[in-house]
């Protein structure tokens, strides 16, 4: 059985120069080449038993990013099926500080369920930076990769998070 790969990035330059912020990036069916890259940091590449120790440090914050409305439906339903989603969930039982930051168009964003689904996951204490501070949809087939708010995500981590 495999999950998604966990990859400790140990430069976080993205965010600033002085940060001791550590960021793991859930990554499904990893390719050789990003696997030899991150040599040195842990990487899970299988699921463990529960009596089985940790590969990654536990975290003091999670950043879920980018946020699809996928994966919004499903966590926000409790659907542990991925890696990804069982650490997310869980981090919601955890009492976590999580942030996620969405992306999807204005046409998926006006589907009845997507507003549930952020109510619900809003109401369990996650900070979804939806709208003019954080991720503002956009038109189908109009989507601006450079212009996506990591930014914004990194300054809603909570300040022990990232020093």
């Amino acid at each position: 059985m495999h999950c998604p790969v966990a990859i400790r990035l140990l430069d976080p330059i993205a965010v600033s120069p002085h940060s001791r912020l550590q960021i793991s990036v859930l990554m499904p069916a990893a390719p050789a080449a990003p696997r030899a890259a991150c040599a040195a940091s842990p990487i899970a590449v299988d699921c463990k038993l529960p009596s089985q120790d940790d590969v990654l440090p536990p975290p003091d914050a999670l950043l879920v990013a980018p946020l699809t409305s996928n994966t919004l439906a499903k966590w926000a339903t409790a659907v542990s099926d991925t890696l990804a989603l069982g650490l997310i969930t869980e981090g919601i039982g955890l009492g976590l500080p999580i942030v996620a930051l969405p992306h999807w168009n204005s046409a998926q964003g006006a589907h009845p369920a997507i507003a549930r689904h952020v109510d619900a996951l809003r109401g369990a204490g996650v900070t979804v930076l939806l709208g003019e501070d954080g991720f503002v949809p956009h038109r189908p087939r109009h989507g601006d990769l450079e212009a996506y708010p990591w930014q914004a995500a990194i300054e809603a981590l909570p300040s022990s998070a990232h020093g």
